[in-house]
């Protein structure tokens, strides 16, 4: 079963042809490896040889507390601007708040690149991403890019993972159930499609979306708002946002969390897509480098990594459904459940734990997700790249001014 909104449109793949040379050089004039004519007594009639093809100078790496390298600094500005599409507007959430904290604190300028970060939702972006009209963006969770990139034609790659559990759940209005087959023959309300954490607790407990339950498209992102259409028995949200709004309101309600249930997550995934990848693996690892290091100080300082969001948030005219109490509890929350994630691996803040996110897709798959075909991550998920920007100690290496 598929829980995307819309099929993602497949794009036409691109072929990149490459040119080599065929120049000849005459072994009486070729040179040896330090760069010296060679000599000696070998006739000069010896037939000639095919040149070695021309080196292409390494681009340095990036070493802690020495200046950003220039050869570096012109092939990250030659990838341009780089757009980056948020999954939920500029709230103070994973996969967003990283890149609102490095943003303002000019970490992208400091590593020579110029992005441009626009307000989005998560399922809106796929199609863009794909296309590469944008360049990075933030997934809710591994398996809804997942889902989204079906065979992968798109092309998406995986690089970071905030969040090593699920973050998504179901909210029921009280009184509607005591247990998730009560749900059977009632009408789900949703922001964009239905979770992927929610899809497969359902699914495990016989529920299949369009056969044993109805999804129906929600209007605007206000709970309170939700929780009284009549028509929808509930909505999932994630456990960082909407259930602290109710509790706030007073609001009663039953949640259900798929974590209780035996079904493995994880949230706050930044994307980009392989044309990018490919062309400019620099600019793609110090666009990552310093999302790591505003991930990094939200985690350190969360309430002010959640104003910088509050005040992004206002710029951009969004303040009527993101407050800046709504967004400072989220964050809080949030930087906790990424915080653990260090217990449950011994990998780096934001590096892609392999082992857990094939779980993740298989248990969907054995449920019925992806069709009930096991996804292969070999092209989806990137393991190496963020963990690259980090030195043996897990501090993420940073140049200076």
């Amino acid at each position: 079963m598929s829980f995307r909104r819309a099929a993602l449109i497949v794009l036409t793949p691109l072929m990149v042809v490459a040119a080599c040379s065929d120049s000849k050089t005459p072994a009486s004039s070729a040179t040896s490896t330090s760069g010296q004519a060679t000599t000696g007594s070998t006739p000069s009639t010896a037939a000639p040889t095919t040149a070695p093809p021309a080196t292409v100078p390494a681009i340095p790496v990036v070493a802690a507390g020495q200046p950003f390298p220039a050869d570096r600094c012109k092939a990250n500005k030659a990838a341009g601007t780089i757009t980056y599409l948020s999954s939920y507007d500029f709230a103070a959430t994973a996969s967003i708040v990283e890149i609102l904290v490095a943003k303002q604190k000019g970490y992208f300028d400091d590593v020579c690149l110029d992005v441009k970060l626009k307000p989005s939702f998560s399922t809106d972006n796929y199609p863009l991403i794909a296309a590469d009209e944008a360049q990075i963006s933030s997934g809710g969770s591994l398996s809804e890019v997942v889902d989204y990139a079906g065979r992968n034609d798109a092309g998406f790659v995986a690089l970071s993972v905030d969040g090593r559990i699920g973050i998504d759940a179901l909210i029921v209005k009280d009184g509607q159930s005591t247990q998730l087959s009560d749900l059977k023959g009632k009408t789900i309300g949703v922001k964009g499609a239905i979770t992927p954490s929610v899809a497969a607790m359902l699914k495990k407990a016989g529920l299949t979306e369009g056969k044993d339950y109805q999804t129906v498209l929600l209007d605007g992102f206000d709970p309170k708002v939700h929780i009284a259409i009549p028509e929808i028995v509930g909505f999932p949200g994630f456990k960082s946002n909407e259930p602290l709004q109710l509790k706030a309101a007073g609001i009663p309600f039953k949640l259900y969390d798929p974590a209780d249930y035996g079904i493995p997550g994880s949230f706050g995934v930044l994307y980009t897509n392989s044309t990018f990848l490919g062309k400019f693996p620099t600019a793609a690892e110090d666009f990552m480098r310093a999302a790591m290091k505003g991930l990094a100080d939200a985690l350190a300082d969360p309430q002010g990594a959640a104003n910088i969001a509050v005040d992004m948030i206002n710029a951009n005219g969004n303040a009527a459904f993101l407050t800046p109490d709504g967004e400072i509890a989220r964050w809080g929350a949030e930087s906790k459940l990424v915080a653990a994630s260090t217990t449950v691996s011994n990998l780096p803040i934001g590096v892609p734990d392999i082992k857990l996110l094939e779980t993740e897709v298989k248990t969907y798959a054995d449920i019925g997700l992806f069709d009930g075909q096991v996804p292969d991550l070999t092209t989806l998920v990137d393991t190496k790249l963020v963990q690259g920007v980090y030195d043996s100690s897990g501090q993420v290496i940073w140049p200076s001014k």
